[in-house]
């Protein structure tokens, strides 16, 4: 999951710089909700290591 955050977040940083607008914003939106996934999963399979 962090990688596919990571691929999105290179292609609108390139796109930007391009000056490709809207694939950097799409791209970036897509990065930014990846993120949280991974955050929300990272912290729940942390309560679980630590409770079990």
């Amino acid at each position: 999951m962090l990688y596919w955050t990571l691929v999105f977040l290179i292609v609108a940083v390139i796109a930007g710089v391009f000056g490709f607008g809207g694939v950097a914003s799409a791209a970036a939106g897509f990065a930014k909700i990846l993120f949280f996934i991974f955050i929300v999963l990272f912290a729940l399979s942390l309560a679980r290591s630590l409770i079990a």
